[in-house]
């Protein structure tokens, strides 16, 4: 198997259609907003607080609400965090991390994210009717940064949404903190709406829903459930257990003991990574030559609500494990990104009794948090198959098959 990480960095650019702004699909009397509150530099900065006090500003409804619910409920599907891409808001309505447009789960996405709007404007046309408002000529420069900027909604809990609640909105201030101002819609005494600061936290966020904007960091890697989806890692199957000598080493199971990063970031990034010598049958020094090191590369998103809970995934590590791999490397880190840098690892094979090593070079980011790294033997993995054991932070599930 090969890294999965280089394989979808970026999804391709599509040229941005916009619809004809369509008439309110709320009662809201966005004149009484405060004034200052409402300023168009404010209203239209593309940033996490500029986009969350946009969105406060836009009438949407509980039409708007289920099209985003609809998409965070598609990035969980595949793998992914909560979270509704911009650039999903506008090239694929509905849609969430994983499908496009296109495809033909992401066309029934937005079909049945249209229907459930009905006649309602989608969030993409609310938001190009109101840049256009606060904008005029430059309305459409704005929405194409806005669709390039890598922002999202993130909803977390959205999966204890009561179907009904309207959300407030804030925004990862992206100091650290674990509290942070909202922006709550409100209905005056006189009819009108307006739009008031509260103060959210996580404890608010597990029993309200809670919009928050932040900077996607998961969609450009690709998960267990979205390689099976593509073809590009099969769970084992009754034709892998059994291939002459070979075993299947898989990750069964994975739990989180913990979060790594505050709620306004969402959940964990966990890349798992293992390297192996696939296959190998050599039977003497000189034939290790026709054997090169392999590494399995892919990423495990553990939601803020999982943490605790075992995840059943049944990943393939290692698909054709010989009688002669003693040893493999293998490494799990959380993601924090900044510069590349990669660790050095042995593994150990054995030809006629005597062990010889095998160097593979896992690529991590120099900010991320080592969860664990080291080797995994095979009388380890024989002993311990289907067991779960204490890697750090997190606890594994390794089995043959």
């Amino acid at each position: 198997m090969e890294s999965f990480n280089h394989l979808f960095r970026k999804r391709a650019v599509v040229p941005l259609l916009f619809l004809a702004a369509l008439s309110s699909c709320s009662n809201i009397d966005e004149d009484k907003v405060d004034a200052d509150f409402r300023s168009e530099e404010a209203a239209v900065n593309v940033t996490p607080e500029g986009i969350a006090k946009m969105l406060s500003g836009i009438p949407f409804g509980a039409s708007q609400v289920r099209e985003v619910w609809q998409a965070v409920c598609s990035s969980i599907s595949n793998g992914y965090d909560e979270e509704y891409a911009f650039s999903d808001v506008f090239l694929a309505p509905g849609c969430g991390v994983g499908e496009t447009a296109s495809s033909d789960a992401g066309l029934a996405i937005s079909r049945s994210a249209g229907a459930s709007a009905g006649s309602s404007a989608a969030i993409r046309d609310l938001i190009n009717e109101y840049a256009s408002s606060k904008l005029q000529t430059r309305s459409d420069d704005f929405i194409a940064r806005l669709a390039e900027s890598g922002m999202q909604i993130y909803w977390p809990y959205s999966e204890d949404w009561d179907g009904q609640s309207m959300p407030v909105i804030t925004f990862d201030p992206e100091n650290g903190s674990e509290m942070n101002i909202a922006f709550e819609r409100f209905l005056q005494p006189d009819g009108a709406w307006a739009v008031r600061e509260i103060s959210v936290d996580e404890s608010y966020a597990r029993k309200h829903p809670v919009w928050v904007i932040n900077r996607n960091d998961d969609a450009g890697f690709v998960t267990p459930q979205m390689a099976e989806k593509l073809g590009m890692l099969a769970r084992p199957s009754v034709s892998t257990r059994s291939y002459g000598a070979f075993k299947t080493l898989v990750l069964k199971e994975f739990k989180a003991h913990r979060n790594y990063d505050g709620w306004f970031s969402g959940g964990s990034e966990f890349f798992v990574k293992c390297g192996a010598i696939e296959s190998f049958k050599a039977r003497t020094e000189e034939e290790m030559d026709d054997y090169n090191p392999q590494i399995t590369d892919f990423m495990i998103k553990v939601r803020r609500k999982q943490v605790g809970n075992s995840l059943r995934f049944n990943s393939i590590l290692v698909s054709e494990w010989s009688d002669q791999l003693s040893e493999c490397a293998f490494m799990v880190v959380e993601d924090d990104g900044g510069k590349m840098t990669k660790w050095s690892a042995a593994g150990t094979v054995k030809i006629k009794s005597k062990s010889y090593g095998f160097e593979v070079a896992f690529p991590y980011h120099r900010s991320d948090d080592i969860v664990w790294r080291g080797k995994l033997s095979d009388n380890y993995l024989e002993r311990n198959s289907g067991k779960a054991a204490r890697f750090g932070d997190v606890s594994i599930t390794f089995e043959f098959v």
